[in-house]
């Protein structure tokens, strides 16, 4: 994860859109209950997904990688009218978990998870998503992408998460998963059919928009 001053963070959370009771008390319970909480999304990011789906108001979002509800529930925020998230996730407990969070929300009808291997699963999705949040087994992402990128439509975005892997990537010596994220954030900057950017935020994101 990315340092930043704590008061310097504190003050963007202050000042950024408040975040709703429901995602205060996923974030709370986040916290006492699950092992790696740190993999919530947190108050900014949670905003910078609902801002970004605020402004393309997609009506088919794919999430891969559900944990506790958090990010579903704010991308939900800019749903289209009529639109729809579809979330992945291989563990069977926190996606039952997430379920009780989603079904206090008012998208609760709206949100279509599904348990198990997200590489098995992309295959039988046949809808074209307007945005794509990539959130789950990091030695899988290049793989995600090859799945994805036919299903994603021309102009719509997948944003990568932890891709600078606690700054990892740029380490002398990395481990296969670091290995494995430089070679996905590689793959996409040498790829035509997109064009992205690096977001230093939190643990980093790639902003990937198709053409």
């Amino acid at each position: 994860m990315i340092q930043i001053n704590k008061d310097l963070y504190q003050y963007c959370v202050d000042h950024s859109e408040p975040i709703s009771e429901l995602l205060q008390d996923i974030e709370r319970t986040t916290y006492l209950q699950t092992i790696l909480p740190q993999m919530l999304s947190g108050p900014l990011q949670g905003r910078l997904l609902a801002m970004i789906c605020h402004l393309i108001q997609p009506s088919y979002i794919l999430e891969l990688g559900t944990f506790t509800g958090y990010a579903t529930l704010c991308m939900a925020e800019g749903l289209a009218p009529d639109g729809k998230i579809i979330s992945v996730d291989h563990n069977e407990e926190i996606l039952y978990q997430a379920q009780k969070n989603i079904d206090k929300s008012k998208y609760k009808d709206r949100i279509e998870l599904h348990h198990g291997d997200a590489k098995k699963i992309i295959p039988f999705l046949d809808m074209t998503f307007d945005f794509i949040f990539i959130d789950a087994s990091k030695r899988d992402y290049s793989i995600y992408f090859d799945l994805l990128i036919d299903k994603l439509r021309k102009g719509g975005l997948i944003l990568a998460d932890n891709i600078l892997w606690s700054e990892k990537v740029i380490a002398k010596k990395r481990d296969s998963m670091t290995m494995e994220l430089d070679a996905f954030n590689k793959k996409v900057l040498h790829d035509d059919r997109v064009e992205n950017f690096i977001l230093p935020f939190r643990d980093g994101i790639n902003m990937i928009r198709k053409k």
